[in-house]
């Protein structure tokens, strides 16, 4: 029976997170569609560069809120049960960092959107938020004071998210906070680099773009051109 709760906490997380608000938003608010614009990509920051602040603020906030009712929803449905192997007991924490990393796995890769959408920051410090609100907090202040300083979303993204894990680890070993939260931001803060790549070569090469800069509409191949989803 247990088993049968943790795939469902993740099952219900990655569809969370497949949720495409920036695709919704924008195509609201600009009448455009973000995948045709920028990165590509369907989170806040290319939203902010098609669709304006306020539909960016928006996004952002939605798509938080993938990562914390997937938080929520897993302790709900996962209660008080736990499953034992060895001398471990894995029960609603476990399947919490379960959920919350399907989430941010369902806004990277959307089954709505043939798997293409956004970096995964917002969600991430969603989950966080519900699962460890100091760290969520750190991270959070990092980001925006990286991004108000340097102007690049994506080198706060990255700051953010790598202080989550940097906060965590004292707060574990002095404070006993459960490890599974280290996991997940250790986790976390991986896929947010791995999913930065190209951003850290345009970082280093001198050609980012910065917050604020407009987004250039993408000349994309027919073969590539994501021109149907289950949200057209």
């Amino acid at each position: 029976m247990i088993i049968a709760k943790f795939l469902a906490v993740v099952i219900l997380g990655y569809l969370l997170g497949s949720i495409p608000f920036g695709l919704i938003i924008s195509r609201r608010k600009a009448k455009k569609d973000v995948r045709h614009y920028g990165s590509g990509k369907t989170g806040a920051t290319n939203v902010l560069r098609t669709a304006g602040t306020r539909a960016a603020a928006l996004v952002a906030c939605l798509d938080a809120l993938k990562g914390v009712l997937a938080v929520v929803f897993a302790g709900l449905i996962v209660g008080g049960d736990y499953l034992v192997i060895g001398n471990f007991g894995l029960g609603m924490l476990l399947a919490q960092v379960m959920a919350a990393l399907a989430a941010i796995a369902g806004h990277i890769w959307p089954v709505f959107l043939r798997f293409h959408g956004g970096r995964g920051v917002a969600t991430f410090l969603g989950g966080l938020v519900v699962l460890c609100p100091p760290a969520a907090i750190v991270g959070g202040e990092v980001m925006i004071i990286g991004v108000g300083l340097t102007r690049y979303a994506s080198l706060g993204s990255i700051a953010g998210t790598v202080s989550t894990y940097a906060i965590l680890i004292p707060l574990h070993i002095i404070s006993g906070f459960p490890i599974e939260y280290l996991i997940y931001a250790l986790i976390g803060t991986i896929i947010v680099i791995i999913m930065h790549r190209d951003n850290i070569v345009r970082l280093v090469s001198g050609k980012e773009r910065k917050l604020g800069d407009k987004a250039k509409e993408r000349n994309l191949p027919p073969s590539t051109h994501p021109e149907s989803s289950s949200f057209q």
